[in-house]
């Protein structure tokens, strides 16, 4: 019996041990096919969010060329208004220009001419941050400021810290071709308020790729019949008034004032066209960049999936 158990007792920890040993392989064979669904799971997720990221950027860039197409065509008629417009107004301008330029102290009102639309890069912005440089430099002179706006947009980015400075704001005023009719509706409101000093803010046109936001000084009636009478002649003798220049002042400024609204608006519907045009030109461009940039890691994320694959049916090929 003692011999027998001493030939049976070294053989069952080899038997244990060969089952575990069998064991092991099985063990470690699914844990690589568990990785491996894994992988697959996740490379086809990546793919499809990748597929969906690429053709959402194809969209956009179909829509923001399509609207470089229309702010094309509409800033072809914006420029032939502009050119038939212009020698309206600027002979006004040019005008009231020769009278001497002396600004009273006194309050101050601001006429912010911008936009109802966006997507025309900083035209807006710039009108704004105009605006509010020159609040903040006449208040901390200890003078009072209102503001009256033109358009949406100049509204929005104004009204949360302005508001209560407010007087009068012409919204929509794009939804229609900008007529001197509409000028002069604004022109009555500001001659209304009967501001001792003016201001209109606008973007000056200059090329397609480039403007300037100005301030333009509007002299007011109180500023004109404070000027000496020698120089008022001395500014308005190229032209001859029936009856007197004096008699016809009132209706002269408020005429001036339509003109410089006018010119304002027009100038600036062109600057926000040409701008809107480069902004979307350069919005597809990027999304054209940003495209590629997908599409490459789509394209690595595909072949490393197909790679994975072979390198299974390869390795399942030899364990057969």
């Amino acid at each position: 019996m003692l011999s027998m158990f001493s030939r049976l007792g070294p053989l069952a920890p080899r038997r244990v041990g060969a089952a575990a040993a069998m064991r092991l392989p099985t063990c470690n064979a699914l844990e690589p096919s568990n990785t491996a669904v894994g992988q697959q799971a996740r490379g086809a997720a990546t793919l499809k969010t990748l597929s969906v990221r690429m053709r959402a950027i194809k969209n956009m860039q179909k829509i923001t060329k399509a609207m470089k197409m229309v702010a094309t065509a509409k800033f072809k008629k914006d420029m032939r208004t502009m050119e038939n417009s212009l020698p309206f107004a600027n002979p006004v301008l040019n005008l009231f220009q020769r009278l001497p330029a002396e600004e009273k102290a006194g309050g101050v009102t601001y006429v912010a001419v911008t936009s109802d639309k966006g997507l025309c890069g900083g035209v807006n912005t710039a009108v704004a941050k105009q605006v509010r440089l020159g609040v903040t430099a006449e208040e901390a002179k200890g003078n009072v400021s209102k503001i009256m706006v033109v358009g949406g947009k100049g509204v929005a980015a104004l009204k949360r810290l302005y508001g209560d400075r407010f007087s009068t704001t012409f919204e929509e005023c794009s939804k229609v071709p900008f007529t001197f009719a509409a000028a002069s509706v604004i022109a009555e409101r500001i001659a209304a308020s009967k501001p001792a000093r003016c201001k209109v803010v606008s973007n000056e046109f200059k090329s397609m790729v480039s403007y300037d936001t100005i301030a333009h000084h509007t002299y007011t009636v109180d500023e004109a019949t404070g000027m000496d009478r020698g120089e008022w002649t001395k500014a308005m003798d190229v032209y001859s008034f029936e009856p007197s220049i004096y008699e016809v002042w009132q209706d002269l400024h408020e005429f001036y004032y339509g003109c410089v609204i006018y010119g304002s608006v027009i100038q600036s519907t062109t600057t926000e066209t040409a701008q809107r045009m480069n902004a979307m030109e350069n919005a597809s461009k990027n999304a054209g960049e940003m495209y590629g940039k997908v599409e490459l890691q789509y394209n690595r994320a595909r072949q490393a999936k197909i790679t994975t694959e072979l390198c299974e049916i390869i390795s399942g090929a030899s364990a057969v």
